[in-house]
């Protein structure tokens, strides 16, 4: 493992009770900084409490909830009033079917976590980001958002905007010193496939040149990067862990 200087860096994780949120939260720690976990899943969130040990801080919160978020943003600095990093990873799939089949209840809770929960938590931390002139923001966006995927299309749709607020959010703060940078993995195994069809699972992996998905320790290592005070240069941007996938 490469060593990467977190040291005195504390982040809130969304989604980091399980899967890819836990993984980027290991490496933070073992990066020396401390972690505030973000999750709606309040058994998962103690049994990610007893594993990472006493640097590692959890919050119960409904990301597709503004009001939710808030509170959680109000507990979270009452214990570590300083937020250099936040870490979108909090995501849902939704059904795998037709857009013209597509629930519209389904579609509309894909974009309130996917999208709008990456909004409020953005709007609530970038002001205290904006205190103390630095910060990092990592969202964690999709290749299904530059492709679109058949028989996703919330998701695709949704990841498609992550990427574009990314973009706009990084131009709005380029002027500060906080950074805002997205990752588009492809299909990782986590716990988010259990979210998905059997024939949805094996038409990605038919996509990925590699031929196999990708590991959440992967993505955790790229993402973790993007934390440091080194990533000053690149905001806005979008980082591909594709296994060959992307074209662009």
């Amino acid at each position: 493992m490469n060593q990467l200087d977190l040291s005195g860096q504390h982040v809130i994780i969304t989604g980091g009770a399980v899967g890819l949120g836990y993984a980027i939260a290991q490496r933070y720690l073992a990066s020396g900084g401390s972690v505030t976990l973000w999750d709606r899943d309040e058994q998962a969130l103690d049994a990610a409490r007893n594993s990472l040990g006493p640097s590692a801080h959890t919050v119960f919160v409904n990301v597709a909830d503004h009001t939710s978020v808030k509170e959680a943003m109000a507990l979270t600095v009452q214990q570590t009033p300083v937020i250099h990093t936040l870490v979108n990873s909090a995501g849902v799939t939704g059904p795998n079917v037709k857009l013209w089949e597509y629930p519209t209840e389904d579609w509309l809770q894909v974009m309130q976590v996917n999208l709008n929960g990456l909004f409020y938590c953005c709007r609530e931390v970038v002001p205290l980001m904006r205190q103390h002139n630095y910060g990092r923001i990592v969202n964690m966006a999709s290749v299904a958002g530059k492709d679109g995927n058949p028989n996703a299309s919330a998701y695709s749709a949704s990841k498609a905007a992550v990427i574009a607020l990314t973009k706009s959010l990084g131009k709005e703060l380029a002027d500060t010193g906080i950074r805002v940078n997205c990752v588009t993995p492809a299909a990782l195994k986590t716990p988010i496939f259990e979210q998905m069809s059997p024939e949805h699972i094996a038409f990605m992996l038919t996509k990925i040149p590699i031929g196999r998905f990708g590991t959440p320790e992967e993505v955790a290592a790229m993402g973790a990067w993007l934390c440091t005070a080194e990533c000053s240069f690149s905001t806005g941007a979008v980082f591909d862990l594709s296994g060959g996938r992307s074209s662009y």
